[in-house]
């Protein structure tokens, strides 16, 4: 008798166990059991992601992801499979989380979910500095406008921008029609626009805070134009299907924001304060 209720007691013990262990979604336990976060953002977006001299990831969103990670008690890795391959969503595992300059959109939403804003920059048009005729978007109509492909920008020069998030500013537009020219990368984008106007560019439409790193770093190539076309909240994303690991983004990022330790971070890749109050 003593012995069928031990091992009763220790069944019904093992059982609560694994409800306790399993109580957690599916990534967040699996960033906690491998004591590993794999983090995916773009390659070339400075000053919040990109390839270094020594072949690094580095960045405004990589120093807030390895925070993150920090404070979850776990190591990370990045990744940088193109933006296309990001925001599609059914990451099937591949990566947790995207502490990676993303806006939310309605097509997005539909296969991401958006866990917490944490900064937001407004788009800009770029030019050529031999070009004195776009001073703004409404010159943009009749011209080869480049964005990144799978970006706002790309979806504002199609005339198909629609943020979702609750009290977001329409977007206008008030170009008339223009030639849309897609690249898989900014750092393309910008190397044609450096060539000159009209030799395979006319303007860009990109993040002002990474079209200003542009500017900075070649201010005889680049200028940016006009007021800016559109605000762009930007947000968390992870793929759709555990709340708890949602709820622990919060926590932690309201942790970040209410120590300053975003601020800090902003002002080291920015120069001033872009983040928002969690």
């Amino acid at each position: 008798m003593k012995m069928t209720f031990t091992l009763a007691a220790l069944t019904l013990g093992a059982t609560m166990a694994l409800s306790q262990a399993g109580f957690a979604g599916a990534v967040l336990d699996g960033v906690m059991k491998n004591q590993l976060m794999i983090e995916t953002t773009d390659r070339a977006y400075p000053p919040f992601s990109y390839i270094d001299d020594k072949g690094e990831v580095i960045g405004f969103d990589i120093d807030v992801a390895k925070e993150f990670a920090k404070r979850l008690g776990v190591d990370m890795k990045t990744e940088t499979p193109s933006w296309e391959i990001i925001t599609a969503g059914n990451w099937k595992g591949r990566w947790d989380i995207c502490i990676c300059s993303m806006t939310p959109t309605k097509e997005r939403a539909e296969v991401l979910d958006f866990v917490v804003q944490y900064y937001s920059a407004p788009a800009v048009v770029v030019v050529n500095t031999d070009n004195n005729e776009i001073k703004g978007a409404a010159d943009l109509s009749g011209k080869k406008v480049g964005a990144q492909s799978g970006t706002t920008y790309e979806k504002y020069i199609m005339k198909d921008l629609v943020i979702d998030i609750p009290g977001a500013e329409a977007v206008t537009y008030p170009f008339n029609e223009l030639t849309p020219v897609p690249y898989d990368s900014e750092d393309t984008a910008f190397q044609d626009l450096a060539l000159g106007t009209g030799k395979r560019l006319d303007a860009i439409v990109s993040n002002y805070l990474t079209a200003m790193e542009r500017v900075k770093n070649a201010p005889d190539k680049f200028k940016i134009v006009g007021d800016p076309v559109f605000g762009e909240p930007i947000w968390v994303s992870v793929d759709k299907g555990d709340p708890e690991w949602q709820a622990k983004i919060k926590e932690i990022f309201k942790q970040m924001s209410d120590d300053g330790t975003l601020k800090q971070i902003s002002e080291k890749w920015v120069g001033r304060d872009i983040t928002t109050k969690q």
